[in-house]
């Protein structure tokens, strides 16, 4: 538990770096590019084909015709941006923890080792290209487990449970991969993620749900049609703060760990055998 307080507030402070905030910026410039191409391509479309579902299903057409009757039967047009917003916003959350992963993480993680570890020696267990596969194939499990999991967020409390627990459990498979990567051989890796496993997975968990909190800044559809621009990089910007503060606080964790590990079996080696006696038996201490 110790260590768990311990990472999470140094994580804190290295937030406040002027470095960290210059860092975060790198992947929302991407990400801000990526977001405008796809609205500018397929926003119109994506909406009006909403629209028209919307309009075609018989299930809605007393709705409808209810909210006519009340005056208000032109909410449908913010209900289908909104039906957009909330369908494309798991997959800006996955692509902005990959962009994170691959530009800023490695660099993170740099930063905590030559302050806090400079000693720790890099066994480098993990290559570029493991990391690569090893991120692509957790997001590929998370989207898949997102896609099949969609039916269930129609059910009040579990729209609140399952995104973060499965974009938790994205992060901490990403993050802590990367964060032994550089230093850890593939042994001492399995080690402290055996050891470690359930704080890790709680770390994901927490990141998971802060990494839901950015929803809030377009939770209004009318407020977010007329402020597109605007919102999309601020969100993205969050986004990416917070899965800075999950890189550091990974890497903080595991490199922690991983010398503690190191310190335990140094001991366990210099420990002196018991001599025996002449009768060959081992006296007892």
């Amino acid at each position: 538990m110790s260590l768990f307080l311990d990472s999470f507030w140094r994580a804190v402070a290295y937030c406040l770096r002027p470095r960290v905030i210059a860092l975060s910026f790198l992947p929302l410039l991407i990400m801000v590019v990526l977001s405008l191409a796809m609205g500018y391509l397929f926003w119109d479309a994506a909406v009006d084909w909403v629209f028209l579902r919307l309009e075609s299903w018989d299930l809605l057409k007393s709705v409808w015709g209810w909210l006519q009757s009340m005056g208000a039967g032109n909410l449908k047009t913010v209900v289908a941006p909104l039906v957009v917003i909330f369908a494309v916003t798991p997959v800006v959350v996955v692509l902005s923890l990959l962009v994170v992963a691959v530009l800023m993480a490695p660099a993170l993680v740099l930063m905590v080792a030559e302050r806090r570890f400079p000693r720790l020696e890099r066994k480098k267990g993990g290559s570029l290209l493991a990391s690569a596969l090893w991120s692509l194939g957790s997001a590929f499990l998370a989207l898949v487990a997102l896609v099949i999991s969609l039916p269930l967020w129609l059910v009040p409390p579990l729209i609140l449970l399952l995104p973060p627990l499965i974009w938790g459990w994205l992060t901490y498979r990403v993050m802590a991969f990367d964060a032994l990567a550089a230093h850890a051989s593939t042994q001492e890796r399995r080690a402290v993620f055996r050891r470690h496993r359930m704080w890790l997975l709680g770390m994901g968990v927490v990141t998971g749900y802060l990494g839901a909190a950015p929803s809030l800044v377009w939770a209004s559809g009318a407020l977010f049609a007329a402020a597109f621009v605007l919102l999309v990089p601020v969100a993205i910007w969050i986004y990416t703060l917070v899965f800075a503060f999950s890189s550091l606080w990974f890497a903080h964790y595991c490199l922690a760990a991983l010398e503690q590990l190191r310190a335990e079996q140094a001991a366990a080696t210099a420990a002196p055998l018991p001599v025996a006696s002449g009768d060959g038996h081992i006296p007892s201490p």
